[in-house]
């Protein structure tokens, strides 16, 4: 069983570099963070979440919060996912998978019968002092981006 990281725990530290090949460490960042990992650039349910993220952006911003996305991708492929999509959140490239398997999103997956390792969706809110505040380990994408502003909103305000 692969450990995710729960409510209340410390964020496992990172260190990856973005779209730009600039190096994104968690301690530096001191906010909110949205940190969600999905499978893969540019398919339909890794650009639906990209999109609605990207919409809810500036209220994710007036919350102090940063959305970062990280696949096995490579940063090439993510300035091209940002580019085709207008995207304006920072994504991450994990091609060895460390964050991702730390994150416990790196499991079993099952397709058309076929049993394979894979990226699971899943998304974590990061409070500025770098806890766990709120994570969703198996995300299904159509209203995730609203159901993490909301969960944002009633976090921020307390």
């Amino acid at each position: 069983m692969t450990n995710i990281p729960q409510t209340g725990q410390p964020a496992p530290e990172f260190s990856l570099p973005d779209q730009n090949e600039k190096l994104v460490t968690l301690t530096d960042l001191n906010q909110w963070i949205v940190l969600y990992f999905y499978p893969k650039d540019d398919t339909p349910g890794c650009t639906t979440e990209a999109k609605d993220f990207t919409d809810l952006a500036t209220e994710f911003t007036a919350l102090g919060a940063k959305i970062m996305g990280v696949s096995p991708d490579s940063s090439k492929s993510h300035c091209k996912f940002i580019d085709k999509h207008k995207l304006s959140i920072t994504l991450l490239s994990d091609p060895e998978h460390q964050l991702i398997e730390t994150y416990g999103a790196w499991r079993l997956k099952k397709f058309m019968g076929k049993e394979y390792m894979g990226v699971a969706r899943s998304t974590f809110l990061i409070s500025p002092n770098n806890i766990i505040a709120y994570s969703w380990p198996n995300v299904k994408t159509k209203g995730h981006a609203q159901a993490v502003l909301t969960k944002l909103q009633e976090l921020a305000a307390k």
